[in-house]
């Protein structure tokens, strides 16, 4: 199993997952979470800031402070839900979807290319072996929390 821990802390660095800033469009530079709190809120449409906290596996006072940094970017809105007034919902702005939409092309282009190299079968098996390892994560005690503190919250995250 220490191998196994060697080729996911490879993998994390090739991704990119330790830079500072995950992507740029234009002069806007993107942090790795922000990048996936604008891929949640264009997925989930107009979801509850705790929606996006919880799929994101982080507490809302944490979540709060980074839409907030998206929010002075001005690439989402937060809005107070007209059926339940403690609830507040976001949505990406144009220039949201206009960034939203680069990092997905960026990210697309990246996969595309990594994947060139692999022929069809290996890129299916290896999509197969990530959906699988997905699935096993989720029902892990301790996804998506540090190791020391043991837990998921009873979430589940695929």
């Amino acid at each position: 199993m220490e191998h196994a821990r060697e080729l996911f802390q490879i993998m994390t660095r090739r991704f990119g997952f330790l830079n500072k800033h995950c992507c740029s469009v234009g002069d806007t530079d993107i942090t790795l979470v922000q990048s996936h709190i604008l891929y949640e809120v264009d997925r989930q449409h107009n979801p509850s800031m705790q929606q996006v906290a919880d799929t994101l596996g982080t507490d809302i006072t944490t979540f709060s402070r980074q839409a907030q940094s998206l929010i002075k970017m001005n690439l989402i809105i937060k809005q107070q839900d007209p059926r339940d007034r403690r609830v507040y919902t976001l949505a990406l702005t144009p220039e949201g979807q206009s960034i939203a939409a680069a990092i997905d092309h960026q990210m697309n282009d990246y996969l595309s290319e990594v994947f060139s190299y692999m022929s069809p079968s290996d890129q299916e098996q290896v999509l197969h072996a990530v959906s699988l390892f997905n699935e096993a994560m989720a029902k892990s005690d301790r996804c998506c929390s540090p190791l020391s503190s043991g837990g998921c919250g009873g979430s589940r995250y695929n």
